[in-house]
């Protein structure tokens, strides 16, 4: 699939690290670096626009490695970019660790995944029909 991409940022456009990879890494696109205390959160610009087709979006997503080492992660995961979106992709860092974290020009920051979707039509009815889970909600199993 072919998207279209306005790179304003100073770095390579975003690229899968495997021939398996589902995500493609986000560089931060800053001047300076920024220090993120703990429980600090803030946005991260990309200098990356993209505009996406019908039936698909963009979803931003923590990368693993700097959630388990850093306790680096992502409010508002995943993020979702719209195909109706052409604004400047951010990042919405926050550092959930205790020591300070700082995020400099060009680090890999998180992962976009291009994902399909549909758009749903309710459906208005009076009863849904049963299944053998039932209303069983959180923990219902009773396994952890």
């Amino acid at each position: 699939m072919k998207i279209q991409i306005i790179n304003k940022s100073k770095h390579e456009l975003p690229k899968y690290a495997t021939s398996l990879s589902a995500g493609m890494d986000l560089r931060a696109n800053i001047n300076q670096p920024v220090v993120l205390k703990p429980l600090e959160r803030c946005l991260v610009p990309t200098g990356l626009y993209i505009a996406l087709p019908e039936g698909y979006e963009a979803q931003i997503r923590p990368r693993s490695g700097l959630a388990l080492k850093k306790g680096i992660t992502l409010l508002n995961t995943p993020g979702t970019i719209d195909a109706d979106y052409r604004g400047e992709i951010g990042v919405i860092v926050v550092n959930l660790s205790t020591e300070e974290f700082v995020i400099e020009d060009g680090e890999r920051i998180a992962q976009m995944v291009i994902a399909r979707y549909e758009q749903a039509e309710w459906q208005a009815v009076e009863v849904l029909d049963e299944t053998e889970r039932g209303e069983g909600g959180f923990g219902h199993t009773g396994t952890v």
